[in-house]
């Protein structure tokens, strides 16, 4: 019989969010009179706006017609591409550098397959499960570790180094993994930080696949919302992006990855030649449906409504901030992300995950799913129904004591 990919082995047993549904079915099984409020997936919740919608509807309606017909489009429709090139970089980027995906997680998966086994991966700890397993699944062994064929090295972000790592620890010709706004911290990287990144990813030959998930929550201007804001990263970084936080797409499915025809392998070859072979082997683009709502998301009515929709989580994430503070909880995020890191001195996450499920029918996520520097704290997510959220922080209270 045909064997096992070891590398399936090397991955943790359950990833994280299932888990955490799991272990809510349980409870809401055993408290069936028990409403339960979620503060834990980042899934939106808020039904996408009207200007947004239309586009998505009319872009099925097309498809109906000889006229609007579309198939395949392996990088993205071309008028998408060009509308993120200048919408979010001041088309700085040509449509060629720009390539549409089924969202960023869908392609920080794919985007190991760049690099291979033997890779030196880094990643901010704490930090996004899947930066972990997607390079465990490729062959990156020593989850958890930093040990192992190609080997995962984790990079404290701390309190005490204001949530930004060592850069004296990144992998040389490697890769490192960063998010900003930070999942799950809701850090958010300040220009000087992310020039100092690019300088020892320049130096070290490290290759800085930047997460800006969440770059449309960032509400204080002197925060840079791209790494190719900084002089030199298109000689050395990756950007993921996505439609699914700041417009509602998460069960659309909508994203995209840049990857600059400046970024080189050490032997000189292109990487946005490979990623380009990569995408038109393995996939045949996104819904057209959806990419009709990005490029409505695109216009000045739909970037009003993201604008209004990152407004309305963000004000989540107020609540929710206040309430933890008003237990004299430290806390960090929420002001320039929809999440809140909580810290529950000497207490192990899942314990108090579990308290705050048992005493205020509140889900949250462990914080030790995200990496050892995880342990002892609480991810609040502001995605959530206000009435919902306003109810959970009224709840939350009883964990006074």
């Amino acid at each position: 019989m045909i064997k096992r990919n070891p590398s399936i082995a090397n991955i943790k047993a359950g990833y994280l969010f299932p888990e955490i549904a799991k272990r809510r079915r349980e409870y809401a099984a055993a408290h069936p009179e028990a409403k339960i409020i979620s503060l834990g997936v980042g899934n939106t919740t808020e039904p996408i706006l009207p200007h947004i919608d239309r586009g998505l509807v009319e872009g099925a309606r097309q498809l109906g017609t000889v006229e609007g017909y579309s198939g395949y489009s392996d990088e993205g429709l071309l008028s998408l591409r060009e509308g993120i090139s200048r919408v979010f970089y001041k088309s700085a980027f040509t449509a060629e550098e720009i390539f549409i995906s089924d969202g960023a997680k869908c392609d920080i998966g794919r985007l190991q397959l760049l690099f291979g086994a033997g890779t030196p991966v880094a990643v901010q700890d704490p930090s996004y499960p899947v930066y972990v397993d997607g390079s465990v699944l490729i062959g990156a062994a020593g989850a958890w570790a930093g040990t192992g064929y190609g080997g995962i090295s984790y990079l404290p972000c701390t309190a005490e180094n204001d949530y930004f790592p060592d850069l004296s620890l990144l992998p040389e010709n490697g890769l490192f993994y960063f998010c900003s706004p930070n999942n799950p911290t809701g850090a958010v990287a300040n220009r000087k930080q992310l020039g100092d990144l690019v300088a020892a990813a320049q130096k070290k030959g490290t290759l800085v696949i930047f997460d800006a998930a969440y770059a449309e929550y960032i509400r204080d201007p002197t925060l840079p919302k791209s790494i190719f804001e900084i002089e030199g990263a298109r000689t050395c970084a990756i950007e993921v992006n996505s439609f699914s936080k700041p417009a509602g797409f998460t069960g659309v499915r909508l994203g995209w990855t840049v990857v600059p025809k400046d970024l080189k392998y050490a032997g000189g070859e292109s990487v946005n030649a490979d990623w380009a072979r990569i995408c038109g082997t393995i996939f045949n683009g996104a819904s057209n449906i959806a990419q009709a709502g990005g490029l409505a998301a695109l216009e000045s009515e739909g970037l009003k409504e993201i604008r209004e929709l990152c407004d309305f989580y963000l004000g989540n994430a107020k609540l929710i901030r206040q309430a933890v503070q008003g237990l004299g909880i430290t806390c960090v995020g929420g002001d320039n992300s929809p999440y809140i890191w909580a810290r529950f001195p000497g207490r192990d996450s899942w314990e108090v995950f579990a308290e705050i499920l048992e005493k205020c029918q509140v889900v949250t996520t462990p914080g030790a799913g995200f990496g050892p520097a995880g342990q002892s704290f609480i991810r609040f997510s502001a995605f959530g129904h206000r009435a919902d959220v306003e109810e959970a922080c009224t709840r939350l209270s009883k964990l006074r004591g």
